[in-house]
């Protein structure tokens, strides 16, 4: 189902760039029935290049995802931000097989957008989601404090072991 907001109308746009502002938020990323996110609040620019014979759209976003981390479980804002540049040609019928060229058909008049806007954010995520405060060790969690136990505890095993080779 397509949300209104991000349905560009090109018609009455004379050529040239154009853009276009939106505000993301959780329920953005809900409407695709993605629920990694507690909260979301992303800006999002959008640059139209409307040219004769397609469109050019270039997204530039920026702003915060509320994850938990993959380490100790704890919500953090994880920053995000990047582009994604994609073009609209017109064709006999409609095809989004290639992720950077959409085709519409002839005499379309409005395009929606938000499957892009939507896969550019999620693919710009980093793979393994980990609480800054475990790399700069400032954050303090029961997980963390387990987690250090166990690996010194397999770290006094290995060098017992060493000892006996020896």
């Amino acid at each position: 189902m397509e949300m209104k907001e991000f349905t560009l109308p090109f018609m009455g746009l004379k050529l040239g760039e154009h853009r276009f502002h939106f505000e993301l938020k959780k329920t953005f990323f809900e409407h695709f029935e993605y629920d990694d996110f507690n909260d979301a609040d992303i800006n999002l620019d959008v640059l139209l290049d409307k040219k004769t014979t397609l469109l050019e759209f270039t997204l530039f976003y920026k702003g915060f995802v509320n994850v938990h981390c993959d380490v100790t479980n704890e919500p953090y804002n994880q920053e995000v931000s990047g582009d994604y540049h994609f073009v609209v040609k017109f064709g006999n019928e409609f095809n989004n097989d290639n992720e950077d060229l959409l085709i519409i058909p002839h005499g379309s008049y409005e395009v929606n957008i938000q499957q892009y806007i939507y896969e550019s954010i999620i693919l710009g995520l980093p793979s393994r989601r980990i609480h800054p405060g475990v790399k700069d060790g400032t954050l303090k969690s029961d997980i963390l404090d387990k987690l250090e136990e166990l690996s010194l505890k397999g770290e006094e095993k290995d060098t017992d072991s060493n000892k006996e080779g020896k």
